[in-house]
């Protein structure tokens, strides 16, 4: 069995993370103490990196640790690695993003979640790094419970819904956390266990 500490503050990545991964010899924990990184890196991997990093000083012990944003293709990629600070609270963010693209025709409103991980050891050096993404639209309107951040405006036309209006299993089967997660994991499994 191995216990991996994932360098957030944030509740629900933590809940997630759990349910996706299915290996019982696997436990994620959360970081404890003051765990407050500066993220000035300039792409999601550099970002996840410093997390990991911060953590491993405190924890000593292996620390993975991701960094997320959606990309919005009319916004040059934008809110990407600022996602999170994008505005102040989430109803100001998804306002700010739907008001950036109202002039923006639909078919034109494409975008994508990215999720960067970056495993580290107890003394902090990088042994492994996963990517996932997920493609969508940005929608006019939040629509939607499930989910936090910009999951009641990012639709998936396969499903004809937003994130935030697919059930949880669904949401963690496609999830751009969930797509950098599972390699992750089974790298974990072949590596470490």
């Amino acid at each position: 069995m191995i216990k991996i500490i994932i360098a957030t503050s944030n509740p629900h990545k933590i809940e997630e993370m759990n349910k996706i991964n299915t290996n019982k010899n696997i436990v994620f924990d959360v970081v404890k103490g003051d765990f407050n990184p500066d993220e000035n890196g300039t792409t999601f991997i550099e970002n996840a990196a410093i997390k990991a990093k911060e953590a491993a000083k405190i924890m000593q012990t292996y620390c993975l640790a991701d960094d997320s944003g959606l990309c919005v293709d009319a916004l040059e990629g934008n809110p990407g690695i600022h996602s999170a600070r994008y505005a102040d609270t989430q109803k100001e963010k998804i306002e700010k993003l739907l008001n950036e693209l109202k002039m923006v025709p639909y078919d034109y409103r494409t975008a994508h979640f990215t999720c960067a991980m970056v495993l580290v050891d107890k003394n902090g050096n990088e042994i492994h790094k996963e990517e996932g993404k997920v493609f969508g639209y940005i929608d006019d309107l939040p629509k939607g419970t499930n989910g936090f951040g910009y999951d009641p405006i990012f639709f998936i036309p396969e499903y004809e819904k937003t994130i935030a209006e697919l059930p949880e299993e669904i949401k963690n089967e496609i999830s751009h956390r969930s797509n950098a997660l599972r390699p992750m994991i089974k790298w974990i499994e072949e590596n470490l266990l």
